[in-house]
C-alpha cells in the first residue's frame, strides 16, 4: 500500500513539474474549475469559479410589459427546443415593452448567466464611446501608441479598428475543447496582458475578417489603457448605470492580481439587462433624452466591414430574415441577443447547447430562435 501511494505521489508531482516545463501551467486552473466539475468546456454558471468585477447599477429602470404580456403561445418546435437545449431564458421585447419571458431550471430574471462572446459586442461599444469622447482618436489610432510591442513590422500597421472588426492577422487558432491552445490558454492563465502581448502579427491588417477573441482582448486593453479605468467601472458609468440596468453583473477577471477582464468574452448578467445593447442599437445609440453612443458609429457597427464576410460588422452579427435585416450578439452555448430594427423587436436567448448552422440556409438553432421569437411578437398583430 505504501508503494502505491508511493507511485501514485511520484506520478502526480512528474505530472504537475511536466505541466510547469511545458509553460502550460494554466492547465491546473483549467482542470479545477472547467473538468472537476463536469464539463468539457467553458459553462454558463463558471464565473463562480473565477475572479470577477462588478458592474454596478444604482438606478435600475424595469422594462415595461405589453399589455398581453405572456399571453402569447409558444410553438411545439420551440418548447421542444428549449427543453433539448438546456434554455434557460427565453424572452421577447416588441416596442420596448416585454411580450413573452420564460425561465426554465430553477433561473428567474434575476439570474446571471454567461455572455461568453456577447461581450464582444459589449467591448465594440465601450470603443464607441471612448472615440465619442476623444479618448481614443479614431479607428485608426495606432495599436502602438498603447503598446511598443507592435511598432515593428506588420504589427506597426494594425489600429484599432482592425481590432473591432477582428481585421488584425493575429496569430490565433480559435477553440474551445482543445485544453492546449492559445484561447485555453487566454481562458485560464492569470496574466491575461502578458500572454496577449507576446502573439504575433503574422498577416497584413485590415485585408479581412478572421473571427479571433485575441483581437477582442488586445482592445480591451487598449480601452483600460485609453481611459485610465477598468472596462468593468467604464461599462457601468457610461452604459449600465445610463441605460438603467436592473441588476449588478459580473465581468470576470484572469485574476485579482493581475485585475484584467476577460473582455472577449464572460461578462454575467440577464437577459432583460442584455437587451437593453439591442434597444440602444436599434435607437442608433440614444437613450431617451440620453446620446449613448454616436449615431454614425452604430450605423458602422451594424454594417458590414469586409465585401467578403457580409455577416459582420463591428462587433455584430449581421443576418437577412426574410427580406429583414437582424443584427445580433452571439455567444458560445448559444447565448443571443437579436435585434430587428426596422419592427423594433429584440429576443434574448440564454442557455447551455447550441447546434451551429447557417441562418443564410435555415438551419442551426440561431436561425430557429431568431424565426421563433419573430412569430411570437407578429404573433399580437
Amino acid at each position: 500500500m505504501i508503494k502505491i501511494l508511493k507511485w501514485g505521489l511520484i506520478i502526480i508531482t512528474s505530472f504537475i513539474l511536466l505541466i510547469y516545463a511545458l509553460n502550460i501551467e494554466y492547465l491546473i486552473k483549467g482542470v479545477r474549475t472547467i473538468y472537476l466539475t463536469g464539463n468539457n468546456t467553458a459553462f454558463i454558471s463558471d464565473y463562480e469559479y473565477f475572479d470577477n468585477r462588478e458592474i454596478k447599477s444604482s438606478n435600475p429602470a424595469p422594462w415595461a410589459t405589453h399589455e398581453k404580456y405572456n399571453q402569447v403561445i409558444e410553438s411545439e418546435e420551440l418548447k421542444n427546443l428549449n427543453e433539448q437545449r438546456e434554455t434557460k431564458s427565453f424572452l421577447v421585447i416588441k416596442n420596448d415593452s416585454i411580450l413573452f419571458e420564460k425561465y426554465y431550471d430553477g433561473y428567474d430574471q434575476n439570474s446571471l448567466s454567461n455572455s461568453f462572446s456577447v461581450a464582444k459586442s459589449i467591448v465594440v461599444s465601450l470603443m464607441g464611446k471612448a472615440i465619442m469622447e476623444g479618448k481614443i482618436k479614431g479607428l485608426d489610432q495606432p495599436v502602438s501608441d498603447y503598446f511598443e510591442q507592435y511598432k515593428d513590422g506588420l504589427a506597426s500597421e494594425l489600429t484599432v479598428g482592425n481590432l473591432a472588426t477582428m481585421s488584425s492577422g493575429m496569430k490565433w487558432n480559435e477553440k474551445y475543447y482543445n485544453v492546449i491552445n492559445i484561447t485555453s490558454e487566454s481562458y485560464f492563465t492569470d496574466d491575461l496582458r502578458s500572454v496577449i502581448l507576446r502573439q504575433e502579427i503574422i498577416e497584413k491588417p485590415g485585408q479581412r475578417f478572421r473571427y479571433s477573441s485575441g483581437d477582442t482582448q488586445l482592445l480591451g486593453m487598449i480601452i483600460e489603457k485609453a481611459t485610465g479605468t477598468t472596462l468593468s467601472d467604464y461599462l457601468s458609468e457610461k452604459f449600465w448605470e445610463p441605460m438603467g440596468a436592473e441588476n449588478t453583473a459580473l465581468w470576470q477577471l484572469d485574476s485579482d492580481k493581475y485585475g484584467m477582464e476577460k473582455a472577449y468574452c464572460c461578462l454575467a448578467s440577464t437577459a432583460r439587462d442584455f437587451a437593453r445593447f439591442g434597444k440602444l442599437y436599434i435607437n442608433k445609440g440614444q437613450w431617451g433624452d440620453q446620446t449613448i453612443l454616436d449615431p454614425s458609429f452604430v450605423e458602422l457597427a451594424i454594417n458590414p466591414s469586409f465585401e467578403e464576410s457580409p455577416y459582420y460588422g463591428y462587433g455584430w452579427w449581421l443576418y437577412n430574415y426574410e427580406g429583414k435585416k437582424v443584427f445580433t450578439m452571439n455567444g458560445h452555448r448559444g447565448q443571443f441577443v437579436i435585434s430587428f430594427p426596422d419592427e423594433n423587436i429584440i429576443i434574448v436567448r440564454q442557455g447551455s447547447f447550441n447546434e451551429k448552422g447557417r441562418v443564410s440556409e435555415s438551419s442551426g438553432d440561431l436561425y430557429k430562435y431568431i424565426s421563433e421569437g419573430y412569430k411570437l411578437a407578429k404573433s399580437i398583430e
